[in-house]
């Protein structure tokens, strides 16, 4: 059942209820129904998790726990997804939601040289923030738009596949009685 592999590697609630970001939410970690697992509950965090992965801004985790705990999505999953984009993997992610938003809008590409600085920041998102932004909307709706509907799909197998077992196993106990 997904529900054994997905426990397996998710957080203890306390461990996220104490996270130094998190602590925003006050109270409103301690809901039950933030921790369950089910299709609805997992697929909506899937939802929420792969979209906020690909929101440019720091604070990603606080984003995705807000609207968890607002639709009532799993809070653990929601949280983890964010991190598909962490410091190594956001360069080629965001370059590629740049090129996507300039292939969207029709612009040219604008050759550009990032620098991790508040003055790059200032200077050179100038010039491309436009394709950039488009690119990350459109990849944070198809993302979770997929990771939505892959994770209903899959529970759904998952479920289909355990009755099918069940069965089978029923029907060879008539068999040897």
């Amino acid at each position: 059942m997904p529900k054994k592999l997905i426990r397996k590697y998710l957080p203890d609630p306390h461990t996220i209820r104490d996270n130094r970001s998190l602590k925003i939410f006050g109270t409103l970690l301690h809901d039950p129904n933030l921790w369950h697992l089910n299709r609805r509950s997992v697929s909506a965090a899937f939802a929420v998790g792969l979209f906020f992965a690909w929101v440019p801004v720091p604070f990603q985790m606080a984003l995705a726990a807000g609207t968890a705990i607002i639709i009532g999505s799993n809070l653990p999953i929601s949280v983890a997804l964010v991190w598909l984009s962490n410091p190594v993997t956001m360069p080629p992610l965001f370059y590629f939601a740049y090129k996507l938003g300039t292939w969207i809008l029709g612009t040219p590409e604008t050759p550009f040289t990032f620098e991790l600085s508040f003055d790059w920041l200032m200077t050179g998102m100038l010039n491309i923030w436009q394709p950039f932004l488009v690119g990350c909307f459109t990849m944070g709706v198809l993302s979770s738009l997929s990771g939505f509907i892959g994770i209903r799909l899959l529970w759904r197998l998952s479920i289909a596949r355990y009755l099918k077992k069940r069965q089978a196993r029923a029907h060879n106990k008539q068999g040897l009685n």
